[in-house]
């Protein structure tokens, strides 16, 4: 009886950190963490990221942005070089896309 108890808390424990793992990164925590001192709490500071010639950007060319700096290689925006996964900048691409006006 105690052995399946304990083997049912052990499933149950491993199923609610695995869910945690995959859930990802949120856009908003990686926002304040990496990018708020430039762009500001509102998004609207260095470049306003809910303006019209940020959101017409494309996914592809946000993650680029973010990740690699850019067309023109930004080195404030190098933050895959600095440590930020794909998810992080994914994560920032879907947050990004959630402040367009």
């Amino acid at each position: 009886m105690k052995k399946s108890t304990i083997t049912v808390l052990i499933l149950v424990a491993a199923f609610i950190f695995s869910t945690a793992a995959y859930a990802g990164a949120d856009g908003a925590v990686v926002f304040k963490q990496k990018c708020i001192a430039c762009h500001g709490a509102t998004a609207t500071g260095a470049r306003d990221l809910g303006s019209p010639v940020v959101q017409k950007l494309t996914d592809e060319q946000l993650a680029d942005f973010i990740g690699n700096g850019g067309p023109s290689k930004k080195p404030m925006h190098t933050f895959k070089a600095k440590g930020l996964s794909d998810a992080d900048v994914q994560a920032l691409v879907t947050y990004i896309r959630s402040i367009k006006k």
